[in-house]
């Protein structure tokens, strides 16, 4: 699977009430969750951003509650990866279950700025900032994660799976 879009950055330790807030969390519609995404950091964040773009995070990212909301809502904002130095656990296996694809690439996170183009291509394991020029390797994902990915998540991987 190949990602493009322009990167969101944000810092370290961002939590997941700052992802979206509980005072979003009266539904689970995707879009009303992405409609507040980060909300919790700005006020009209998501304003930023187009479909396809790419949230770029620090240390520990989604860090703070188990809320299943935090990685629906990133999606529901119409990001599909989040590349970060680090993310809090619970947070990572959350987010593979809900559809959204998370790299951990450590300091490499550093070469990347707010509004570059990043491409991310999960069968070579790479993440090409093609505004810079550079490239961000990582692990390439297991086909199986791959497959549960592009159905959106865990529910509808074992769906697919038991038809």
């Amino acid at each position: 699977m190949i990602y493009k879009g322009k990167s969101h950055k944000v810092g370290d330790h961002i939590d997941t009430d700052a992802i979206i807030p509980a005072r979003f969390l009266v539904t689970t519609d995707v879009k009303k969750l992405g409609a507040n995404c980060m909300e919790g950091l700005e006020a009209g964040w998501i304003k930023r951003v187009s479909d396809g773009d790419v949230m770029v995070a620090g240390r520990n990212f989604g860090c703070g509650s188990s809320r299943e909301h935090a990685p629906v809502a990133i999606v529901g904002a119409g990001m599909p990866v989040v590349i970060a130095h680090s993310f809090a656990r619970i947070f990572y296996r959350n987010s593979f279950n809900m559809g959204l694809l998370l790299l951990e690439v450590g300091d490499a996170v550093d070469g990347i700025s707010d509004g570059d183009t990043l491409e991310v291509d999960t069968e070579a394991g790479v993440v090409r900032n093609t505004t810079t020029g550079t490239e961000i390797p990582f692990p390439p994902l297991p086909p199986s994660m791959q497959d549960l990915l592009k159905r959106g998540g865990l529910i509808p991987y074992i769906q697919s799976r038991l038809a």
